[in-house]
C-alpha cells in the first residue's frame, strides 16, 4: 500500500511513518517545517520527503491518505485530497485500525511527562526481554527511533496525546486506541487552541476511562484534583494510584534532593484496603533529576510489573535509561559550560525542570533560555504563571518569536534584573554567551526548533573560549 501523510514530521506522524514503513509500505510524506531529529530518522528509513502543502503532492496517486490533526480545511493539499475522492482517514484511527488490534496496549496520558514515561516503559519492558512495539512522541535514546512494530506477542506502549484527532474528528486522539493499561499522569489546563477550559479536557479523560476494559488496569497520579474529578464521572477499571502519598499503591520516596536516587515501594491490595505490610520494593538510581522524573518513573515501573516485570529488577534498569532526545538532554559541553535542551513548553514543566536542575547544579549558575511557542504559550493563556515558572533560575532569556500574540515586555518587567528579552536570535546568543562561567549550566525550553539556538549557542561558547 502507498501511504501518503501530510503533516508527516510532526513527533506523533512521523512516528506513524516509521511504524507503516516496518509493515512493508511505501510511504511519503508533506509537510511545512522540516527540522532534525524527526527528518533525518525518516529519511534514514527510506521515507519521501515532501517540502510545503501541494496538490500535486498527491500525484502518483496513493492508496490511502493519512491527514495530520495539525491541518485544516484551506490548505491546499486537503483541498485537494478532499477534490480528489482518495480515501482518507486520520493518524489516531490508522494506527487503531492497522497496528494495535491483537496487542495488549498500555497508553501514557497526562499534561506533561508523556514522552519521558512512555520512553522509561519501553526501555524497562525491553530490558526485561519482552521486545515491546512503541510510539512515542521524541527519540528514546536507548531505540535511536521513535516508533516499531517490536514482538507482536509483546506490549505496545502508545504516547496517549489529548489533542484533537482531525479536523474531521473532533475527539482526542486517545480515544481511539482502546488500551488495557492507563497511566494518567497528571491534568492541567493546555490546549488552549481547541479546550475553552480545564473541564473539556476532564471529559475528554473521561471519555479514554470509558475505554478500558474492567480486566484492565488504570494507574493515576495522586495529588491531582483534576483526575479525581474524571474518576468521579465514573471508572469501570480497577484503580491504583502512585506518587509520593503513603495511602498509595505505589510510592517513591527521594534519597536524595534532586531526585537522582529514590525508593519504590508497592503496598499490594486493593485501593483503599489498609496496607499493613510493604510487599515488594527497589531502589533507582540513574542520570535523571527532579521529583516529577521520579513520579514519571514510578508510572512506568507500575505498568510494567503488571506485566510482569520484576520490581528490583526494573527499578535496576533504570540506571541505564537514557533521556529522550529534547529531554534534559545534554547537547554539548564548552570551557566546563553546559547546554542543555528540554522540551518544557507549560509554566509547571518550565518549573518542574528547573527545580530538577536547580537541585543537582551544586556549581555554578542556572541560565534558563525559553521560547514561549506552544499553541498555549502564543495565545498567553498562562502567561500569568510565567513569572514564577523561572524561580530557580540564576538568569532568564526569553525569546520573543514572531507570531506570538501578547508582547512579554511587562511580564519580564516583573521579574527583575536576572531577566531579559529579546527578539533576535543573534542577540540572545550573544547575550547569553557573554554572561556564561565555566560550571554554569544553560538550559534551554522550547517545543520546536528555536532557531537553532542549542547549535548556535555551542558554537559561539566555542569561539569565546578560544578567544
Amino acid at each position: 500500500m502507498h501511504l501518503h501523510i501530510i503533516g508527516i514530521c510532526g513527533t506523533f506522524m512521523g512516528s506513524l511513518a516509521l511504524l507503516a514503513r516496518e509493515l512493508g509500505h511505501q510511504v511519503s510524506g508533506s509537510d511545512q517545517n522540516v527540522y532534525p531529529p524527526m527528518s533525518t530518522q525518516l529519511t534514514e528509513a527510506g521515507i519521501s520527503l515532501m517540502e510545503g502543502y501541494h496538490a500535486d503532492h498527491l500525484t502518483p496517486i496513493p492508496d490511502l491518505v493519512v491527514v495530520g490533526n495539525a491541518m485544516s480545511r484551506g490548505n491546499p493539499e486537503v483541498e485537494a485530497l478532499l477534490n480528489s475522492g482518495v480515501p482518507y482517514t486520520s493518524g489516531a484511527q490508522w494506527l487503531a485500525e492497522y497496528v494495535l488490534p491483537t496487542r495488549r496496549v498500555i497508553a501514557v496520558a497526562g499534561t506533561h511527562g508523556k514522552t519521558t514515561t512512555a520512553s522509561i516503559l519501553a526501555w524497562l519492558l525491553e530490558s526485561a526481554g519482552l521486545k515491546p512495539g512503541f510510539l512515542i512522541g521524541g527519540v528514546p535514546r536507548n531505540f535511536g527511533v521513535s516508533a516499531r512494530i517490536g514482538d507482536p506477542a509483546a506490549p505496545f506502549v502508545v504516547e496517549a496525546d489529548e489533542y484533537d484527532t482531525a479536523f474531521f474528528d473532533k475527539r482526542s486522539k486517545f480515544v481511539h486506541y482502546r488500551p488495557h493499561i492507563a497511566i494518567l499522569n497528571n491534568l492541567e489546563f493546555d490546549h488552549a487552541d481547541i479546550f475553552p477550559d480545564l473541564a473539556a479536557i476532564e471529559r475528554q479523560f473521561h471519555h479514554l476511562v470509558r475505554t478500558v476494559p474492567s480486566q484492565g488496569q488504570l494507574l493515576v497520579a495522586d495529588q491531582q484534583p483534576a483526575l479525581e474529578r474524571v474518576l468521579v464521572q465514573g471508572v469501570w477499571t480497577p484503580v491504583m494510584h502512585f506518587g509520593d502519598q503513603a495511602k498509595s499503591e505505589w510510592q517513591f520516596k527521594l534519597e536524595r534532593d534532586d531526585a537522582s536516587r529514590f525508593q519504590v515501594i508497592y503496598s499490594g491490595g486493593a485501593p483503599g484496603q489498609d496496607k499493613k505490610r510493604q510487599e515488594e520494593d527497589g531502589v533507582v538510581e540513574w542520570a535523571l533529576t527532579g521529583e516529577h522524573n521520579a513520579r514519571n518513573a514510578l508510572a512506568a515501573v507500575a505498568a510494567a510489573h503488571l506485566c510482569g516485570v520484576d520490581l528490583a529488577r526494573g527499578c535496576a534498569a533504570l540506571a541505564r535509561f537514557e533521556t529522550p532526545r529534547r529531554r534534559q538532554e545534554v547537547r554539548g559541553e564548552i570551557n566546563g559550560i553546559q547546554v542543555i535542551d528540554d522540551f518544557a513548553h507549560h509554566p509547571t514543566a518550565i518549573a518542574a525542570t528547573l527545580k530538577g536542575l536547580r537541585a543537582a547544579t551544586t556549581k555554578g549558575r542556572l541560565l534558563a533560555v525559553i521560547e514561549p511557542r506552544s499553541n498555549t504559550m502564543r495565545l498567553g493563556a498562562l502567561r500569568e504563571r510565567l513569572i514564577d515558572s523561572v524561580a530557580d533560575a540564576d538568569g532568564v532569556f526569553w525569546f520573543q518569536p514572531a507570531g506570538l500574540d501578547w508582547s512579554m515586555e511587562e511580564l519580564v518587567a516583573t521579574q527583575g534584573a536576572h531577566a531579559h528579552l529579546y527578539s533576535d536570535i543573534n542577540e540572545l546568543v550573544e547575550a547569553v554567551v557573554s554572561q556564561a562561567s565555566p560550571l554554569d549550566r544553560i538550559v534551554v525550553m522550547s517545543n520546536g526548533g528555536f532557531e537553532g539556538v542549542h547549535e548556535r549557542l555551542l558554537a559561539a561558547l566555542a569561539n569565546a573560549k578560544e578567544a
